[in-house]
C-alpha cells in the first residue's frame, strides 16, 4: 500500500503542475465578429471605443494631448508604427496581462493627463 502511496502522489502532483500550466498559458477565446464581446468588455472596463477616423482627427488636432500605445510585439512595432507611439507588448494569455499589470501603471503615470488609446 505504501509503495503504491509512493508512486501515486508525483503523478498526481505532475498532473496538477501540468494542468495549471496549460489553463495560464491557453489563448485567449476568439472574439465575436460583431463586436459584441469588445463592447461588452468596454462598458465592464470603464473605458471607450474609438473607430479610426475619430483617431485620426484626435491625432491630428490634439496630437500633444495624445498618447498612443502599441500593444503589438516588438518586431510588429520595429516593421512599422505611428509616429510617437509608445511600444508596450501585450501577450494574448490571461498570465502575461496579469505580470504586466505593473509595467503598464509605470507607462501610464506621467500621462495621466493625456488621452491615452491602446492599438
Amino acid at each position: 500500500m505504501n509503495v503504491y502511496r509512493l508512486f501515486l502522489f508525483p503523478i498526481v502532483m505532475l498532473a496538477a503542475v501540468i494542468l495549471a500550466l496549460w489553463y495560464v498559458q491557453r489563448p485567449a477565446p476568439p472574439l465575436q465578429s460583431d463586436m459584441t464581446q469588445v463592447r461588452l468588455e468596454a462598458d465592464t472596463g470603464g473605458y471607450r471605443l474609438i473607430d479610426a477616423d475619430t483617431l485620426w482627427q484626435l491625432y491630428q488636432t490634439g496630437h500633444d494631448n495624445l498618447l498612443l500605445v502599441d500593444t503589438r510585439q516588438e518586431w510588429e512595432y520595429n516593421a512599422g508604427h505611428i509616429t510617437g507611439s509608445l511600444l508596450f507588448p501585450i501577450e494574448p494569455t490571461w498570465w502575461a496581462r496579469w505580470q504586466g499589470r505593473g509595467k503598464l501603471r509605470t507607462l501610464l503615470t506621467p500621462h495621466k493627463d493625456k488621452t491615452i488609446v491602446f492599438y
